[in-house]
């Protein structure tokens, strides 16, 4: 069963390279951009710090990962000898999106710690300081690369915050959290979701709240309400978009969506 590639086609990510070489003084990210941020050290010290004034001197080759806008700093000195590669992330939908949503404000995590990026960090670090052609579009891919490898090492973890990304690494709920996303429009019940999961009726109810930290039926409209805001995002007629995502008519989503969001679909897009 694959667990990212329904959740990528629907919120694919988009990398745009912005530093790669000697990084010396202060940058600062304020948080008001509508993008994530991606930093790889590949040598050197950084200082890195972040919105809760927490400071952390990196000294060996770390990846830095913000998912959404996120303030931070980064500032080195000359005698640091630091080496960076620096990315923009859009996710598709917008920084609020299912995906983008469920994964931690931030990640710091050293190199050595994440074997299973070696051979795209070596590929993306020697783009980066060979100064070959067309080094900065195969860096935009290997940064999204980077992205679903990096989603693909959070589900081999178990120490996860209750959201998706806990249940998709949970063995029993990743089939029904599949199936609620390969197939949004059908009106999944709790009684079906629990065979799919090969659990009782109670036990999985009892266990997706725990675990994602919603109910399965409030997961699944928020699944719904997320997809609805990509579509309209792309222009989609909404009543073209209440089909696809299980509502019987425009008013049945219009409510929906003001329910979760607390606005219309017409006054959230502006």
């Amino acid at each position: 069963m694959d667990r990212l590639s329904t959740l990528l086609t629907h919120f694919g990510v988009n990398a745009g390279t912005f530093h790669s070489g000697t990084f010396c003084g202060t940058s600062a990210f304020d948080g008001s951009q509508s993008c994530g941020h991606l930093h790889l050290l590949q040598a050197g010290e950084v200082s890195l710090k972040l919105a809760d004034e927490r400071a952390l001197d990196i000294t060996e080759p770390t990846l830095i990962f913000f998912p959404r806008p996120y303030r931070h700093r980064l500032s080195a000195t000359q005698a640091s000898a630091t080496q960076l590669v620096c990315a923009s992330l859009n996710f598709d939908g917008g920084s609020g999106n299912a995906l983008a949503a469920a994964l931690p404000d931030y990640m710091v995590l050293k190199l050595d710690e994440i074997p299973a990026l070696a051979s795209t960090l070596e590929w993306l670090f020697k783009e980066a300081f060979d100064g070959t052609c067309g080094r900065e579009a195969v860096m935009d891919r290997l940064f999204e690369l980077l992205v679903i490898l990096l989603l693909r090492h959070m589900l081999s973890s178990r120490n996860q915050q209750p959201g998706m990304m806990a249940g998709l690494a949970d063995s029993r709920l990743a089939r029904p959290l599949n199936l609620m996303h390969e197939a949004p429009g059908k009106a999944w019940s709790v009684a079906e979701l629990s065979v799919a999961a090969n659990m009782s009726r109670a036990s999985f109810a009892e266990h997706f709240r725990r675990v994602v930290g919603q109910t399965p039926v409030d997961y699944l409209v928020s699944w719904r309400i997320s997809l609805a805001q990509k579509r309209l995002r792309e222009g989609k007629p909404i009543a073209l978009i209440a089909e696809e995502v299980g509502y019987e008519s425009p008013s049945a989503l219009a409510r929906a969506f003001r329910r979760k969001t607390g606005v219309s679909p017409r006054e959230w897009r502006g």
